[in-house]
């Protein structure tokens, strides 16, 4: 049942006068609400959100939609029932809201009005939807759902009703979470008319053993309408069996639904192209693309097609930049895009009708990531809509003049629980690398901070392993909840990460033990120059990559720390590139299989294993059983080899989580288990 509720603006405004008293905890992160996915009405009046609470106690999130205006007025509740309502759109006349849910099944799509009344089950496929849109002219919706292509050997299970062995005969058998059960991502489309289906659905891919949009991360940001709503953009990786596991090259897919046609737009372009996007005009489409085949953490470049002369351009050319999710404008010449920038993530603009070398600049600034965009018209100006967080502050929704560069806050989702929690101070610190370059690094002081005190202090070793520290309020590695519980943490833009330029995200490949790990203590030694650090009281912590680091830094770093903790880190690499799934990652970041002659350096040189018997200091190790990413198994020698030694060590195993903790109670106890290994021995 839908529920329709206002919430009272002043219970959303942060009270100056209100005494913030608290410390977050990680119970505190999950009476937070998550804002996600802004939907700008089609007359610019409205903006659809999600907001996403969590039970604690029931182990599980409820997502309810609301609107608010376009000048953060009125946020107004329309759904509340006991599923998830998520993938909200409008409806192109505005009229309708279309969205998904299920409710004692499969997700379904569903309409409701934008008052929360009259609310109608629409679809009832099969195997239920995963992500929709509806055309530009209100007459097709497209959605993606699984579909079995590929069935078992009936020969062989034809007496064994009850055997579950799995049969493969090539890779990629396992990915991240999920096992190869001949089921794959589909594109369809359906006729649609004033809240009824029409005729059957559309498999645009019959009978194809690929994924679109491409597992496991793709979803419906994958796919887009062209504006007459005659056909459809993809994103598809085409490849099977080994070349799949050791490519990344997936391309953009145009399908006609007048001809039933499909045709390649990026063809020739061998690294991943994904999130294709129409023109206003329908003249051009836009996508991210990287150039390199097995390159996952490419530089990540704006590319544009002439539908009519077929030529393709690279509109960040000449940018040391990697752009994320973009918008066009509405009058086709402009682009509003992320990106990823000295440890920011901010909104940048291509104009096409400027010379390329003044094509592109930024058009935000501050301590803060923009998460997502969308693009709305009001009268004769476009403004954007984004979600945007920092260390201090959830996610909420935000608005930009572009040509006033001008931001205001929509949504204040989290003001009056935020208001009881004391925040803590983030510094921006530069430190001298051995090369003589400078490194970026956070540091996030506790609450009440005073420099005449002492405080034990956590170097932060970021995962990725090409992923930069941002302006990011996660769940886990909050690092606002963690220095709340006293502790200093530095946060190191080591080598190896975007938003600093392509040689400075390079410079890791091949090396993961020489400059990223200098970088990681010459860090750790700058900041112990300081009074108020407790030198004697130092951790390194770590995930994936992190992980690795720790593992690394726990066999040279020389009585540094005094404690360890790794979370699904890499401990031996001959037996993570046999291991994991996307054999690509070890083809590039290793150089090569371990049975490769020459044998690369990356296995004689730089895996944490060989260096074991340094070990000398407190060590948590921290994995889980569905993590086919970095494999159980790493985890479980990295313990292993600590308690063989004798040293202080301690196991958590989730055996229902992959590489990340994303159950709730998961996730608490996690922030128990390692705020209780820090304070054994840092406090």
């Amino acid at each position: 049942m839908l529920k329709y509720t206002i919430a009272l603006a002043a219970s959303l405004s942060l009270t100056a006068g209100f005494a913030q008293t608290k410390k977050f905890s990680p119970e505190d992160i999950w009476k937070l609400a998550m804002v996600s996915d802004p939907q700008p009405s089609p007359d610019g009046k409205n903006i659809l959100f999600g907001v996403k609470r969590t039970d604690l106690a029931e182990n599980k999130g409820n997502n309810d939609l609301y609107i608010v205006t376009t000048e953060g007025e009125g946020v107004i509740q329309f759904t509340n029932s006991p599923a998830s309502e998520f993938n909200a759109r409008w409806r192109p006349d505005g009229k309708k809201i279309g969205f998904l849910m299920a409710d004692g099944g499969a997700p379904q799509f569903y309409e409701v009005n934008p008052d929360g009344t009259g609310l109608e089950k629409i679809s009832s496929e099969p195997g239920g939807i995963e992500g929709f849109e509806y055309s530009p002219i209100g007459d097709n919706i497209l959605f993606y759902k699984s579909v079995q292509v590929q069935k078992p050997d009936a020969k062989l299970y034809k007496d064994l009703p009850k055997a579950t062995g799995k049969v493969y005969d090539g890779l990629l058998y396992r990915h991240w979470t999920e096992w190869a059960d001949g089921s794959f991502n589909h594109v369809f489309y359906q006729g649609y008319q004033s809240g009824e289906l029409i005729g059957k659905a559309v498999d645009m891919m019959a009978g194809e053993a690929f994924d679109a949009p491409v597992k496991p991360m793709g979803g419906i940001e994958q796919i887009s309408w062209r504006p007459d709503g005659k056909a459809i953009v993809y994103t598809c990786k085409k490849k099977s069996g080994t070349a799949d596991a050791t490519s990344t090259n997936s391309d953009i897919y145009l399908y006609d639904i007048t001809t039933k046609q499909t045709s390649n737009l990026s063809e020739g372009l061998m690294g991943y192209d994904v999130e294709p996007r129409f023109s206003p005009d329908g003249k051009k489409v836009a996508w991210q693309s990287m150039a390199r085949d097995g390159y996952e953490a490419d530089k990540n470049r704006l590319m544009i097609k002439d539908l009519k002369t077929g030529l393709v351009s690279e509109a960040t050319q000449g940018q040391d930049i990697t752009i994320e999710s973009f918008v066009w404008s509405s009058n086709s010449q402009l682009i509003y895009f992320q990106v990823q920038t000295q440890g920011t993530i901010q909104i940048f603009e291509w104009d096409s009708r400027k010379p390329v070398a003044k094509s592109v600049e930024a058009i935000t600034k501050g301590q803060h990531n923009y998460t997502s965009i969308a693009l709305y018209r009001s009268g004769k100006q476009d403004y954007i809509i984004g979600t945007k967080q920092s260390m201090n502050a959830p996610n909420e929704i935000w608005k930009l003049d572009p040509i006033e560069e001008k931001e205001t806050q929509i949504t204040r989702m989290n003001a009056e629980i935020l208001a009881d929690f004391k925040l803590c101070k983030v510094e921006k610190r530069m430190v001298k690398a051995t090369d003589g370059k400078e490194i970026l690094t956070w540091v996030v002081y506790p609450p009440d901070f005073d420099a005449g005190k002492k405080y034990p202090t956590v170097l932060f070793c970021q995962g990725g392993p090409q992923s930069m520290v941002g302006q990011s309020f996660s769940t886990r590695w909050n690092f606002q909840m963690m220095a709340s519980q006293g502790y200093i943490m530095v946060l190191p833009n080591r080598r190896g990460l975007p938003g600093f330029g392509q040689e400075w995200n390079e410079q890791i490949s091949g090396k993961w033990g020489e400059q990223a790990m200098a970088d990681l203590i010459s860090v750790t030694d700058d900041i112990s120059k300081e009074m108020y650090v407790d030198k004697d009281k130092m951790a390194a912590v770590g995930a994936s990559f992190g992980g690795y680091s720790v593992y690394w830094l726990a066999g040279h770093h020389k009585k540094r720390f005094k404690a360890f903790i790794a979370h699904c880190g890499v401990f031996n690499l001959e037996s993570m590139y046999g291991s994991t799934e996307e054999v690509w990652f070890g083809n590039w970041d290793m150089k090569g299989p371990y049975w490769q002659e020459p044998k690369p350096e990356s296995y004689t040189k730089y895996s944490p294993h060989l260096f074991v018997k340094n070990w000398d200091t407190p060590m948590l190790v921290i994995h889980n059983d569905k993590d086919f990413r970095v494999p159980l198994s790493e985890g479980l020698q990295a313990f292993s080899a600590a308690q063989l030694q004798n040293i202080p060590s301690r196991f958590l195993y989730f055996p229902d989580e992959g590489h990340w903790v994303l159950k709730p109670q998961n996730n608490v106890l996690w922030g128990r288990v390692f705020f209780d290994w820090l304070g054994r021995y840092l406090k």
